[in-house]
């Protein structure tokens, strides 16, 4: 765990709480985002998980609590789902420059570490769910943020595709030395990148590392069978890796 005195944090939130009808959305919420680091924010439906990305990014702010942040930290959003208007055509190209033109050899850069570099020109609205959502992260990555935050960013991918979305996800972080944070209902494959899971159910149950997280006993309670599946699964992921082409590399 890095020091939350040094200059590495890009977000940090204390004791932030938010209350909308006469209930708590979260409560209580202490979580230090790191340049360098992997969190991993899990939690059923209704935890409250969207609402601390929003407070992270900057587009709510708590009823309670603090919430610091560097000047001009630059964040990017890849949102859990985008309705796009079927009528208005776009291609990808088009979407990497809204809101603004960016640079065509970093947009080429981008679309083939994520190996969408032949649907440069296809229509927005004919990609798949799993090409749909390494386009939103190009988009993103672009914009060469800080903080990454990605919600959800699996969805409509088997286990495969997963597995090698987390570890292109891995390589980013690496190359682009920023925080990010994933967002998802479980552990299962996120683990095997994750550096800090932070389990939460309107507040932070527990949080650690996923050794640590996958043995506590509020982890285990929330996610009953589901955490044991988790487990399992790591454990069987963490002793190899799987490779983009499909091979496995002993660790």
């Amino acid at each position: 765990m890095k020091n939350d005195s040094d200059n590495s944090v890009l977000a940090k939130l204390q004791s932030v709480g938010v209350r909308r009808n006469n209930r708590w959305l979260v409560r209580d919420i202490d979580l230090t985002m790191h340049r360098g680091e992997i969190v991993s924010l899990i939690g059923p439906n209704g935890s409250g998980k969207t609402t601390v990305t929003k407070i992270l990014a900057g587009s709510l702010e708590p009823d309670f609590g603090s919430v610091q942040r560097p000047p001009n930290i630059k964040i990017g959003y890849v949102p859990q789902s985008v309705t796009l208007d079927s009528t208005l055509p776009m291609t990808v190209q088009r979407l990497m420059d809204v809101p603004q033109p960016v640079d065509r050899s970093e947009l080429i850069k981008v679309l083939t570490e994520l190996d969408i570099q032949h649907l440069a020109n296809a229509s927005v609205q004919k990609l798949s769910g799993g090409e749909f959502q390494r386009a939103l992260l190009a988009r993103a990555l672009l914009r060469k943020p800080d903080l990454l935050i990605l919600d959800e960013p699996t969805q409509g991918l088997d286990v495969h595709g997963e597995a090698l979305l987390f570890n292109r996800i891995a390589k980013i972080r690496d190359r682009m030395n920023c925080g990010i944070l994933i967002v998802r209902h479980d552990l299962h494959l996120v683990m095997v990148q994750t550096d800090t899971v932070v389990c939460m159910n309107v507040h932070i149950c527990c949080t650690g590392t996923p050794e640590r997280v996958q043995k506590d006993e509020a982890y285990l309670n929330l996610f009953g069978k589901k955490a044991f599946e988790a487990r399992a699964l790591y454990s069987h992921l963490h002793d190899h890796d799987h490779r983009l082409d499909g091979s496995i590399k002993d660790l």
